[in-house]
């Protein structure tokens, strides 16, 4: 009997152990830093720790986007995005819990896939509400009719922003004329009608069909401890089921293209817009990677063959193009800006005579060379970022596998100049192309575009190159980053630094570097040329041109960047350890010995008038515009005066190179401020010996002063701009106020204008209009409080983008909103959640290392420590309603007291509308 019974407690031991080896993770691959595990519902788990980055990114990808919508349902995988963040029953408010927890969240649909990701300050307690949110909304997801009744408007209000953009609507047509049969050539946002008319049943079954383990990949990156998190997610997500039904996914063949097809699109705009698609294979196909590579030598800036032929011979002022990585065969899209007094038709010759002379002029080993270390580059830099990383690595996910991210990248190095101009020959011919009308020929040239062969193959074995480490476990506390400040001023000049050593995972370095010089007078009449000055500076120097210092920038990995306006300029460098200081001296010649050619000079003109043409009938445009002018305080030729769109015209026109000479001359220099800051796996010694030594001799006469705008009261107003056959409307308003950082009232503030129209559609503004009343896609407001402790000038503003026949619903919702603000103020529970997403915000914040550079730059600027901003966060923890409520009655005015514009189609409405009437 003992021994049955000891038998049976062993086998039941065995069993238990079997079921508990069962339930744990499998971990089946791991590329650079980037492992893969499955769990036995079929859920893959990607995790990839970064010490250094202080924040998490929790990213889930459902292979499930606009490809798999069936006949009247276009737009559902982008609608049920939406109703996703509609709550669920353990998580009944979900926007309010995404702000509640300072993160920086969103949910993307494209055409293979759908995800939704959220950053947050690294700790436990966040990581376990994340994964508990995702895991509850991949099966537990409302999905209710009262939620699509109220979103499908502010759906509908997406898409008719996306129709104000004449640019947006013929790149969907030329894509949609392109695509025969296949989903890639229908819009992801959808069809008005599928949109408003979608039963609710068919959007549960589409969810219940697709969000589930076996469909979803779950990536964490950042910093996390990775047994820990392994645990966490085997929690929340292995007890999850999937449906009973299997699923497959049938792909629709495109037929290859018998000929080449044109589109014309008529609306209103100025700028004239020529474009040119060509079908090409899925991302995973051994051909995607040489095309990128011809894609990126006719549009590269400036050795671009399209952009040395286009802009460079102003005949358009500028192009983009861009490809997808798709699971199936896609397509390469290029666009052409061109201004109104420029010929349309000569820039369509110009186009597409490159495209059809290729086969005839081959690529070279030069273009080759340039394009793989441009290329490189880009990879590179995004592969240093782990948060960004996270949501990138859904693209590659929805083309068949994560992995495919790197093969793409070894096979854009590896490519040769016969592959190159293989695939060049074989898919960029005429009956491959979509921009014109039907063409009969008797000898048709077609192409079957191949699908990809043994993936599963492909990626089983990869095992990538050697990752870039996880960095250091950097404490963003104030306390931490003060004590790791190192500051001073550099001997011989006056330059202030502040340094942060610390080790960043890739070894990745940001370094900014501003000086101050003139005064208000010294500035007076300068127009449009501080600008053009610093946008001037990478255009070539003495001993560079543009494309040299664009190739040794790709060699470095690294990238500078400058602005500059009313005597200041700054200069932003992005680098890694190993190239810092040869970066550091590219960027030197660039600031001491810049060239101002007449033909870079004329580009940049160019695109600027281009791009004042694309915004001269755009609602939101127009409407910061005339804001400006209502509320100008200064004549005209003051630095800070607000200019029309002629002034402004005539403004570019009239900058010439010696103008550019002349203000670099004065203004370029160090005179007496000028802050320099760098964060990363730097040698302090090294930069400041290097500044030092580099700009001993950079001096400028001119002492600066800052300009000084005080505070002034706005002029109340609530004007209406018509602009025709624009499906989208835009109201802005703005209530200047005076208080600075300094006053008592701006921890309450910032509270203040948290919830009233900041958070994750959660806000007071953004509740009413979106959440209640479904008129607008965006909506929200905030408050602005200016550093200066003597100007004073702050301001508060709303806004909202919504379709124009719902005017009359926005503005009587700002104005109840605003008043009921006034009235009753905040709740306790507002209070709390503002706060602590308020504070868990600045942590984020302060974890990035271009966002600390900004706030360190500013704190040497004002004489100030970040015992400053410690200071602020204890106010906002110490703050009572009374606090926060007493500074609203004191800031915030009635809606009839602030500056607001309306820009839409009013005129087509108010018509609509009595014609409407007359029919009755």
């Amino acid at each position: 009997m003992k021994t049955n019974i000891r038998a049976a407690i062993l086998v039941l031991m065995a069993l238990c152990l079997s079921v508990t080896l069962q339930a744990q993770p499998k971990q089946t691959a791991s590329v650079e830093g980037i492992t893969e595990y499955m769990l036995d519902n079929g859920l893959k788990v990607l995790l990839f720790p970064d010490n250094s980055s202080q924040t998490i990114t929790v990213n889930i990808t459902y292979r499930v986007g606009s490809r798999h919508e069936g006949y009247g349902e276009k737009g559902m995988a982008h609608l049920l995005e939406h109703l996703v963040f509609k709550g669920t029953p353990n998580h009944p408010d979900i926007p309010k819990e995404l702000t509640a927890h300072g993160a920086r969240p969103n949910g993307t649909t494209w055409y293979d896939r759908t995800n939704y990701f959220e950053t947050f300050n690294a700790t436990d307690e966040n990581l376990d509400w994340a994964l508990d949110l995702e895991a509850d909304r991949m099966v537990n997801s409302y999905i209710a009719k009262k939620d699509l009744e109220s979103e499908f408007s502010v759906v509908r209000n997406e898409f008719e922003s996306g129709e104000n953009s004449p640019t947006g609507v013929l790149m969907q047509k030329v894509i949609s004329s392109a695509f025969l049969w296949h989903n890639y050539g229908q819009s992801t946002i959808g069809n008005k009608s599928d949109i408003e008319r979608v039963p609710i049943e068919n959007l549960k079954a589409f969810y219940k069909k697709y969000y589930r383990p076996d469909n979803a990949v779950l990536m964490v990156t950042g910093k996390f401890n990775t047994e820990k998190t392994l645990a966490l997610i085997q929690k929340k997500f292995g007890g999850l089921k999937n449906p009973d039904t299997p699923l497959i996914d049938v792909p629709t063949i495109e037929p290859p293209q018998d000929g080449e097809k044109r589109v014309e699109l008529s609306r209103v705009g100025d700028l004239q817009l020529v474009s040119a698609l060509y079908h090409t294979p899925a991302g995973s196909h051994v051909d995607y990677a040489p095309l990128a590579i011809v894609e990126n030598i006719l549009t590269d800036q400036p050795s671009g063959r399209l952009y040395k032929a286009l802009v460079e011979s102003k005949k358009a002022s500028s192009l983009w193009s861009f490809s997808p990585f798709t699971k199936e065969p896609g397509f390469m899209y290029f666009n052409v800006d061109v201004p109104s007094d420029k010929s349309l038709a000569e820039a369509e010759e110009t186009l597409l005579s490159i495209f059809d002379g290729l086969r005839d002029n081959p690529i070279t080993e030069e273009e080759l060379k340039r394009a793989k270390a441009n290329l490189a580059k880009q990879i590179d830099q995004m592969s240093r970022n782990s948060s960004f990383l996270g949501t990138f690595t859904s693209e590659f996910i929805g083309a068949g596998d994560w992995r495919l991210m790197f093969i793409h990248r070894d096979r854009v190095e590896a490519a040769t100049l016969e592959q190159v101009n293989d695939v060049l020959s074989r898919y960029f011919i005429k009956t491959n192309r979509t921009v014109g009308n039907f063409l009969p020929t008797k000898q048709p040239m077609r192409i079957e575009i191949p699908h990809t062969e043994g993936l599963e193959e492909l990626v089983t074995n990869y095992k990538g190159k050697e990752g870039f480490g996880a960095g250091e476990a950097f404490d963003v506390s104030y306390e931490n980053i003060q004590n790791r400040f190192d500051s001073g001023m550099l001997g011989g000049t006056n330059i202030e630094y502040g340094f942060i050593k610390k080790d960043n995972r890739g070894e990745t370095v940001n370094v900014n570097f501003a000086f101050r010089n003139g005064t208000v007078d010294d500035l007076m009449n300068k127009g449009s040329v501080a600008g053009y000055t610093a946008r001037m500076l990478n255009k070539g120097t003495k001993s560079k041109s543009r494309q040299d210092i664009e190739d040794r920038l790709s060699e470095l990995k690294s990238s500078v960047s400058f602005s500059g306006s009313n005597g200041r300029t700054f200069a932003y460098v992005t680098s890694t350890k190993e190239h810092l200081m040869e970066t550091l001296k590219l960027m030197a010649e660039m600031l001491k010995t810049p060239a101002f050619d007449a033909a870079e000079l004329e580009k940049l003109k160019t695109q600027d008038i281009a791009n004042i043409e694309r915004n001269k009938t755009e609602p939101q445009f127009l409407v910061q515009k005339r804001l400006g002018e209502i509320n100008q305080k200064y004549k005209k030729g003051h630095p800070l005066y607000n200019m029309s769109l002629e002034e402004q015209v005539a403004s570019i026109n009239n900058v010439t190179t010696a103008d550019l000479q002349a203000y670099y001359d004065d203004f370029y220099g160090i005179s007496n401020n000028a802050t320099l800051i760098a964060i990363g796996n730097i040698d302090e010694q090294e930069l400041k010996s290097f500044f030092e030594k580099e700009f001993a001799d950079f001096k400028s006469d001119l002492p600066y002063s800052e300009i000084k705008d005080p505070y002034a009261v706005n002029n109340p107003t609530n004007e209406k701009i018509k602009t025709p056959d624009k499906k989208n409307a835009f109201t802005l308003g703005f209530l200047n106020f005076e208080c600075s950082q300094y006053d008592d009232d701006y921890a309450a503030l910032q509270v203040a204008g948290s919830v009233f129209g900041g958070g994750f559609l959660n806000s007071r503004i953004a509740t009413r209009l979106r959440q209640q009343d479904g008129v607008s896609y965006g909506a929200g407001g905030g408050v602005n409080v200016d550093s200066d402790k003597v100007d004073k000038n702050s301001a508060m503003y709303i806004y909202a983008i919504y379709a124009p026949e719902n005017e009359a619903k926005v503005q009587k919702g700002f104005k109840e909103e605003i008043d009921r603000f006034i009235k009753d103020g905040i709740t306790q529970q507002e209070l709390d959640d503002a706060v602590k997403g308020w504070v868990q915000a600045q942590s984020v914040s302060r974890a990035k290392d271009n966002e600390l550079a900004s706030t360190l730059n500013n704190n040497l600027y004002y004489d100030r420590d970040m015992m400053f901003q410690k200071g602020i966060e204890e106010k906002v923890k110490n703050l009572t309603v009374e606090d926060v409520n007493k500074a609203i009655k004191t800031y915030f005015k009635n809606f009839e007291e602030w500056s607001v514009v309306n820009a839409g189609d009013y005129e087509n409405f108010e018509i609509k509308n009595k014609d409407e009437k007359v029919d009755d």
